[in-house]
């Protein structure tokens, strides 16, 4: 947003451009009228304002925030955020928060059974892990979201007989349940595993990729000396002990290596414990969450941004920082394997070692990280959230269209 000055006249009103934002918020209500897509339901496991929220719980508020602008009727239906109320609105949505981690899933498919909150014209279930079955249960419009599959995070995050559990609620009880319906990913290379790992069909699976906002942008000044950023959820499959061990390793060939890793969770007491056993404390800094203007002045000031994360549907600090100018050197996984062009915005590494020899070769090359900052901001400037609020809601539109004329529909 910028100022006024009363010395400058007003253009006349024919002659004002339309802001790119508003066309495309227009092609959204067109899509959506076209399609009868007037009140979407959202299932979701967690809300933005949980404690443990992450990429997938902001990726659904930007899209239910552009849908709502839109003019769609928007309702995200979650479990309990502790010291927020049940129900209340955010960016022009509804948000309902009943049930605990949980009964979220009974809960809320049977409250959309039910209509309660109002009927719906489409419905999107977003499948963190565990699946709500709404293809068992919807009568109206629905797809699925799947940002990637889970694999051996069931492991790394759940009792022994629980992770068995949930690996096979999703790589054998669900996917035959969703043959027919239309999913989206974030990732190629997460479509790629849903087909060969859970046998999904190709031509049932969409991939759009998430946006940045806008305010990810390059500024200010490089740190004079080497910085390292890390942002995610301080949890297992993110393996920020191996980013830390990788560090560690760096400090002897670069003495005045510094690194932020922020985000919080269950794995900062083992962090913080990793980090003082190697008396690193005074330059592997554990800041918890930050607000909005200090990640992207981290991200601004940063050599490189890195990830050891073990699953990710797509790594959107990659390309938050990407867009501000700073290459990655992130695991080779499905979704970075998207979020990076490796050896042009950033490297993709298998193991430790790898990540501490793709971080060591960019902090030693200037010229390196200098044509690898070009091109970071060239590949993030693809991606906009005007574009992934289209692209998912095509989906939602083609299915809705592809079900008039049927009967039973609520």
């Amino acid at each position: 947003m910028t100022g006024s000055d009363d010395s400058i006249q007003d253009p006349p009103i024919q002659d004002l451009e339309v802001p790119d934002h508003a066309i495309e918020v227009a092609k959204l209500g067109d899509i959506a009228a076209e399609a009868g897509l007037h009140r979407v339901s959202m299932l979701a496991w967690r809300d933005l304002d949980d404690p443990e929220a992450g990429g997938s719980e902001l990726h659904a508020s930007n899209i239910a925030k552009l849908w709502a602008e839109a003019g769609i009727e928007v309702n995200i239906r979650t479990s309990y955020a502790a010291g927020h109320p049940q129900v209340s609105w955010r960016d022009g949505y509804r948000v309902i928060r009943k049930a605990g981690r949980y009964l979220v899933f009974p809960r809320a498919a049977f409250s959309e059974m039910m209509g309660w909150h109002g009927g719906r014209d489409g419905l999107v279930e977003i499948w963190n892990g565990m699946p709500f079955f709404s293809p068992l249960w919807s009568r109206t419009a629905h797809v699925t979201w799947l940002h990637h599959v889970h694999a051996e995070m069931w492991q790394m995050t759940l009792p022994p007989r629980l992770a068995a559990f949930g690996n096979f609620v999703e790589s054998t009880l669900a996917p035959p349940i969703y043959h027919r319906t239309s999913m989206v990913t974030l990732s190629e290379s997460s479509k790629r595993e849903m087909v060969h790992d859970l046998g999904f069909r190709a031509d049932r699976v969409s991939v759009v990729a998430p946006g940045i906002d806008p305010h990810y942008v390059p500024g200010g000044e490089k740190s004079p000396t080497p910085l390292v950023v890390a942002v995610g959820r301080l949890v297992p499959v993110k393996q920020f002990d191996v980013l830390v061990g990788a560090l560690l390793a760096l400090k002897a060939d670069h003495p005045a290596l510094e690194a932020v890793i922020v985000g919080e969770g269950y794995t900062r007491e083992d962090l913080e414990a990793q980090i003082h056993a190697a008396r690193a404390e005074s330059w592997i800094s554990l800041p918890g969450r930050v607000d909005e203007a200090t990640k992207v002045d981290l991200y601004r000031r940063a050599w490189v941004l890195a990830s050891a994360s073990a699953r990710e549907g797509w790594g959107m600090t990659i390309t938050e920082a990407a867009a501000c100018g700073t290459p990655a050197v992130v695991s080779d996984v499905a979704g970075h394997a998207d979020a990076v062009v490796d050896g042009e915005t950033g490297i993709l590494c298998r193991g430790g070692d790898a990540l501490r020899a793709g971080l060591d070769r960019i902090l030693r090359d200037g010229d390196l990280r200098a044509r690898m900052s070009d091109a970071a901001r060239a590949h993030a400037a693809r991606f906009t959230w005007e574009a992934t609020a289209r692209g998912t809601l095509e989906v939602l539109a083609a299915a809705a269209i592809a079900r008039r004329g049927r009967p039973g529909e609520r």
